[in-house]
């Protein structure tokens, strides 16, 4: 269905925080609120659209979906596919199991705590992929392409050695540290909880971690689902 809305000249709308929304995040939701509903009827789903609308579950019982149906929405309107599908499993505090899809070219990275993580790639096999160890010449960055401070980011790398910068869209960040195809993603702005989980899931599977800037674990189920400055590590 987010595919189906891409190759229409859809409208895109301002939400209340003024991000944009498209017929294809609401579409694509509600596929997944469905799918979630007949695979795991007992457990509450947090998911973006829903929550605009007002529709926030109880999740003190502590194990709950996070869904983003669209993440990288600018992505989507620029039409430039580095838009995902993310989905994941939180239990207390933890995401652990995450589906991170790219439908503009059929690629799925995915993961879950004790069994790795995988990429796959249209028409291609499900095949493992980890973590890299860091690279002597400097390290790959992985930034956003719609989003930064770039004074913010220049104190934060500080000592660290970076040898090249790649912008991309949406929580393909977190594959590609997952993948070995780049090290460190800092993100010092603001970011919801559904836009990390999958991608958190993902890369920790892969041998990675995300911490907050003070080297702690990042934690969901916060109230508001609100992340703090966050550090995705993909150093194995």
């Amino acid at each position: 269905v987010v595919m189906a809305v891409y190759a229409t000249d859809f409208t895109v709308r301002g939400k209340n925080d003024a991000s944009p929304v498209t017929e294809a995040d609401e579409r694509a939701e509600a596929v997944i609120l469905a799918g979630l509903a007949r695979l795991a009827p007992d457990i509450p789903v947090v998911a973006e659209e829903s929550v605009a609308a007002g529709r926030t579950p109880d999740v003190s019982g502590g194990r709950f979906w996070l869904v983003d149906p669209l993440d990288g929405t600018r992505e989507f309107v620029s039409r430039n596919g580095e838009f995902t599908v993310n989905i994941a499993l939180v239990d207390q505090g933890v995401p652990v199991l995450g589906v991170v899809y790219q439908p503009a070219i059929d690629r799925l990275y995915a993961g879950a705590a004790g069994q790795g993580a995988w990429q796959q790639d249209a028409g291609g096999a499900r095949r493992a992929i980890t973590c890299r160890a860091a690279p002597a010449d400097g390290l790959v960055l992985a930034c956003s392409r719609s989003h930064g401070d770039e004074a913010a980011m220049a104190a934060w790398l500080g000592e660290h050695r970076v040898a090249q910068r790649l912008g991309v869209g949406s929580s393909l960040k977190f594959g590609l540290l997952a993948a070995g195809a780049a090290d460190i993603y800092p993100r010092l702005g603001r970011t919801m909880e559904w836009d990390t989980a999958a991608g958190h899931a993902v890369l920790v599977a892969a041998g990675g971690r995300v911490t907050d800037l003070a080297g702690r674990p990042l934690r969901y189920g916060k109230p508001g689902f609100e992340n703090p400055h966050f550090v995705a590590w993909g150093l194995g």
